[in-house]
């Protein structure tokens, strides 16, 4: 008779402190660029990824864009669950968004592609002599596909081959581009920016789950700690398919357990035997990347959650460590002249 399996303990929660930062200057000078073109620009195309529909958002746009037309992206879809797209539009709604300018794209998909250029078509024809071209900016956080999109709807609207540079990595497109023609009547073009990380995020959890999806560079994330996390969620949302499309024989939530099972699965070991971690955890967020193991979600959708998320990364919008440097030199200076003030020291 064969005996059971031992049940697999699982933890209650995923604890992680360290804070994981990528803002090269290309990012900081494309903020800029942004900022001096969104005068000219008709509507803002903000591109997020689906599988972390709250941490693909980056509070910068929200001042960028100021109250420009705002049409909200999530690509990537075909990689999370389908029933998650009326949930965020619920739950965005109660933040400012138009239930109808949140749109969920594939964008191998033709069909998918054209609720852009549908919505753009229908701004611009709303008033053709105050938009006798109309200029669409594409922004977004880097690897949420804004390149893609925009490819897409350069072949959709205009039949025509790529014009924007795209890779897995974060970082292809470094400076924002000239302008693309995606449709020829109503005369639509698009401009294309580089992916834009916010200064600084203060909520590691949020850091690894944009790292997880290819927002930051691996070798600046651990691959370890983006490996365990995924093992975690994996776990917490009782996903266990990993088993058969890794080849390992039951779940666990031993990070160092999967890696010894998975080496030899895929032979990822050194000589002697000995196991090849970085090969393993590279093989392990690969399969995850490429949709291996389903439709997934990072974030969680709950009122609660994203309540608080709300709460901490929009309304009190992180500012960089060199601005939080200034601010608190600048309110020490404000407090010694408060109180040399009140001495009577410094007139008013």
């Amino acid at each position: 008779m064969a005996s059971k399996r031992a049940p697999v303990l699982l933890r209650d929660a995923f604890s992680y402190e360290k804070t994981i930062n990528w803002f090269p200057g290309h990012m900081a000078k494309g903020v800029k660029q942004m900022r001096d073109q969104m005068r000219t620009v008709d509507l803002v195309v903000e591109t997020r990824d689906a599988r972390i529909p709250l941490s693909s958002i980056n509070p910068q746009f929200e001042q960028l864009m100021g109250g420009k037309n705002r049409l909200v992206v999530y690509n990537k879809a075909d990689l999370a669950p389908v029933g998650i797209q009326e949930r965020v539009r619920q739950e965005l709604s109660k933040y400012g968004h138009l239930r109808e300018r949140i749109l969920f794209t594939d964008t191998s998909i033709n069909k998918s592609v054209r609720q852009v250029l549908s919505a753009a078509v229908d701004m611009a024809k709303s008033d053709p002599v105050k938009y006798p071209q109309f200029s669409i900016m594409v922004v977004g956080m880097p690897n949420v596909g804004k390149s893609s999109l925009i490819n897409a709807l350069r072949r959709t609207g205009v039949n025509r081959g790529k014009a924007a540079s795209t890779g897995a990595k974060p970082g292809v497109t470094r400076a924002v581009s000239s302008r693309v023609k995606v449709l020829e009547s109503p005369q639509v073009y698009l401009v294309d920016t580089p992916g834009v990380m916010m200064p600084h995020i203060p909520d590691p959890i949020t850091a690894i789950k944009v790292a997880l999806t290819g927002g930051i560079k691996d070798n600046i994330a651990d691959e370890s700690v983006l490996a365990d996390y995924l093992l975690f969620r994996l776990n917490r949302i009782d996903n266990v398919d990993y088993c058969s499309v890794l080849g390992i024989n039951q779940p666990t939530d031993d990070i160092n357990e999967l890696v010894n099972s998975l080496a030899t699965k895929i032979g990822a070991l050194r000589h002697g035997g000995q196991v090849d971690v970085d090969k393993t955890l590279q093989f392990f967020l690969r399969t995850y990347r490429q949709g291996q193991f389903g439709r997934l979600c990072l974030d969680d959708l709950d009122e609660t959650s994203v309540e608080k998320f709300w709460k901490t990364a929009m309304e009190q919008a992180p500012l960089s460590r060199n601005q939080g440097k200034k601010a608190k030199r600048a309110a020490q200076r404000m407090r010694a002249l408060e109180k040399a003030r009140a001495k009577n020291l410094v007139r008013s």
